[in-house]
Formats: C-alpha cells, structure tokens, sequence
C-alpha cells in the first residue's frame, strides 16, 4: 500500500505565530518577483455568485528552489460583520507539492487574505509613495483596514492616521486602535492624506478626482468584484495607474469601470507592480503625480505566503498533523 503523507492544518493563531510584518512583505516581495520572472502562473479567478456575497477560488503555481501549487476559496459577505457578527471572509487555502500534487497543507484563508493584500499595498508604497508620507487615510474600518495601518507603517514613516468609514462606530473603533482619528468629512480628509487605502466593500465610487490632492498615493483594494467600485473613473484617468494583474484589473478592479467609461484603456496602464519590483522600470513618479495602486489580490500572492508559512511552521513544530488520505 502506498503511504499518504500526513497534512499539515494551520489556524489563523498558528500563522499569526509565525509571521510578522516583514515576513509578510517578503513574500509579496517574492511573489512579484515571481510574477516578473515568468517562474509562476495565475491563471484568473473563479466566482460563485450568492445571494448575500458570494465564493470565489484563486489558484497559482510557484516555481521557486521547489515547486508549490495552491488554491484559496474564499467566501466574501459583507453583511456578514452587521448580520451574524461573522466575519466578512472565510476560507481555506490547500497547499500542494507542485512537484508530485501531494497535498501539504490546509491553511486558514482569513489572515493570509487580509495581510497578504496589506502587503502588496505597502510593498508598492513603498516603491510608489512619496518617501516623506507623514499623513495616511484608510477608508473601511474593518479588519483590512487595520491590517493596511500595521504594513504601511512598516514602509512609511507615517505620524497621523485618520480612519473614515460609513459606519462612524467602525471609523472611532479603528483610530482608538491605532492611535488615530476619526473623520466624518471625508472629502477634508482625503485633501491632506499623503496616502489613501481604500478598503471597504463600496459598489459606488466614493473618491473623486477633486477628493485628492496632487501626489497622492492610493491602494485600491476593495475591487474585488465586477460590481464592486471605490475610486471613481474620472480620478483613474487622471492618475498613473500601477496593478496586481493588468488582466484581472480589467475584469474586476477599478480600472474595469474606468474603461467601461472610457477613460482608460490597457495601453494606458502606467505598468504591473512586479516590473518596479524587479528593476525593469525604476525611479519613483515624479512630484504631483498622483498613483492610484489597482489591486485585486492574486492566487499567487496566496501561494507565496502559504509556502513561507509553511515552512515556517515545519521549522517552529506549529501546525496539527492530519492523515486526510490515510485508509482505515
């Protein structure tokens, strides 16, 4: 008989054990890389629409000194937090030998979701953003919210928070824990920010062209959708525009509803994330240049993490062993 390897199932606390912020950063950092290299696949994501939000899997392959392969399914529902006092997203992400296809690991999807989207955003402020950023706005309170303060403030050097959410409970929540302020006036607010994360799971627009003063740098996160918008056309068109994945921008991510406009087009995409990354364009925008960062979160951001966590917890002896595909 044939032995099956035990799997390996990491808790969302297992992780948090085992990865800090500049782990997190080195695996975003590994990722693009890999994107720019041509050592990995992301092949689009699938989506499972619901009633109240909907599922969604993002898979990659990563070749590094061994092979890795991973799926994430997600569930994203929002009213979730108000509704059940669940959280917004659920899920697992199987990690696989890409070698052989035996399978390594289950993960909890929540933490890795969530700091691996902080991290792509705070990896490419890092490039993007003005290197004196002092003022930071994150619009969308929630846990992707805090998570954006913790890695921004990793790369910049940041000394005034102010949080803005549609819920002013969730915005006094978030400023009382990360010693920042909360504002209702968004509009002030996003005038004096250096760097603005928006977060939150908007279908329309809430930033526009006139919200945002110029040099500004803007992560976009929230798109994850088609239906979902948080800047609106009008600001893409008249900001340099830097992605995850152009192809996945342009099916869910701000920059989808800036081309249905008409506003902007694939050729008028400055450049992908990992070509900064990699050396293949250098050199920050120049003053009064406003980027806004496209970022839709790839399967290969999620396969780059889990097989640092991995190994990471292999090392630490974190994790519970399973036989999963052991016979009786």
């Amino acid at each position: 008989m044939i032995a099956v390897p035990d799997v390996l199932v990491i808790t969302r606390a297992d992780i948090v054990r085992v990865m800090d912020q500049r782990a997190w950063l080195a695996a975003a950092d590994t990722a693009f890389r890999a994107a720019g290299s041509g050592r990995a696949n992301a092949p689009q994501p699938l989506h499972l629409p619901m009633p109240g939000g909907g599922f969604h899997a993002k898979g990659a392959s990563l070749r590094l000194e061994r092979d890795w392969a991973a799926v994430k399914v997600n569930g994203n529902f929002p009213g979730n937090p108000a509704g059940s006092g669940l959280p917004t997203i659920q899920g697992a992400v199987i990690l696989a030998d890409g070698a052989n296809g035996t399978l390594l690991a289950i993960l909890d999807s929540t933490e890795i979701t969530l700091r691996r989207t902080a991290a792509a955003s705070a990896l490419a402020a890092s490039l993007l953003a003005k290197p004196n950023a002092r003022n930071l706005l994150v619009c969308g309170c929630g846990e992707q919210g805090g998570a954006h303060v913790a890695a921004l403030r990793d790369v910049l050097p940041l000394t005034h928070v102010m949080t803005w959410d549609r819920d002013p409970d969730a915005a006094a929540r978030l400023a009382r824990m990360v010693g920042g302020t909360a504002v209702q006036d968004l509009g002030s607010a996003s005038l004096t920010a250096d760097v603005i994360a928006c977060c939150t799971s908007a279908r329309v627009p809430y930033l526009d062209a006139g919200m945002v003063k110029p040099g500004t740098f803007i992560a976009a996160v929230g798109a994850d959708h088609p239906d979902k918008s948080e800047i609106a056309p009008a600001l893409m068109a008249a900001s340099l525009v830097v992605t995850d994945s152009v192809e996945q921008c342009l099916v869910m991510g701000d920059l989808h509803h800036a081309a249905a406009a008409g506003l902007k087009t694939k050729a008028d995409v400055l450049a992908v994330l990992s070509e900064f990354v990699d050396g293949t364009r250098r050199g920050r925008p120049r003053a009064g240049e406003t980027v806004v960062f496209d970022s839709t979160g790839t399967g290969l951001q999620d396969v780059t993490a889990s097989a640092l966590i991995y190994e990471r917890c292999l090392a630490a002896g974190v994790g519970q062993r399973i036989p999963l595909g052991a016979l009786p």
